[in-house]
């Protein structure tokens, strides 16, 4: 299909919501249960272990919470670690956020980082999203680093944290993928010279958005 800059992604999740009328909420459904899919099928030989999601903030925290209640679905023991306070979940993620609450799926703090990755056998990165630029701040910069240092297998889910998607290059600080599940289509920030050694393999997950949509878009042009 090509790839796809992040304001060519931005335009597709827009035009999704307002000429489909498709909610948010399916496009994040859709994400994380197909992204747990992929992930299923390539650590089969995981199940009935701990696997670590770690989740930010945003709608790619969110995407991760939807990722650790199909893991458990499907087997695994799933312990999600959260980079913020509860209190700066918003929308979509922090309904995601709920269900795997009422779940009673394990959330533990950062500060739990490094017992959550000693237990672990497979790491799941949802802590930064498409939307990021710049540098990364405290404590995910910690939560970055631990994770690279941990020796164990990582997916990151849509892009890995760090990667600005816009300078379609590394920050300071950033996961070194040994898989990315990407959404809709490959970004184009995986394939410059600089970000090839963080994104690993590539798989895509698709999120439902029409054909038709994501091919407009492609004609369209964005800075």
């Amino acid at each position: 299909m090509g790839t796809l800059t992040c304001q060519q992604i931005r335009r597709i999740d827009q035009l999704a919501v307002e000429q489909y009328a498709m909610p948010s909420i399916i496009l994040m459904e859709n994400a994380g249960a197909n992204a747990s899919k992929i992930i299923a099928d390539k650590y089969a030989n995981l199940k009935g272990k701990v696997v670590a999601v770690c989740c930010g903030p945003g709608n790619n925290g969110g995407d991760g919470f939807v990722v650790a209640r199909h893991l458990h679905n499907a087997g695994y023991i799933v312990k999600i670690l959260l980079s913020c306070p509860i209190e700066k979940l918003r929308g979509d993620g922090l309904t995601n956020y709920n269900i795997v609450k009422r779940m009673e799926l394990p959330v533990l703090p950062m500060e739990k980082v490094d017992e959550i990755l000693a237990e672990s056998v497979l790491i799941v990165d949802a802590l930064l999203g498409t939307g990021f630029t710049g540098q990364v701040h405290s404590p995910i910069d910690y939560i970055i680093n631990k994770i690279n240092e941990s020796a164990k297998p990582i997916v990151a889910i849509d892009i890995p944290s760090g990667l600005d998607c816009y300078a379609c290059a590394p920050s300071q600080t950033t996961i070194k993928a040994d898989l990315t599940v990407t959404f809709v289509d490959v970004k184009d920030a995986f394939r410059t010279v600089e970000s090839e050694p963080y994104v690993g393999k590539i798989e895509i997950a698709d999120i439902g958005i029409p054909k038709e949509l994501i091919e407009q878009v492609k004609k369209e042009h964005y800075g």
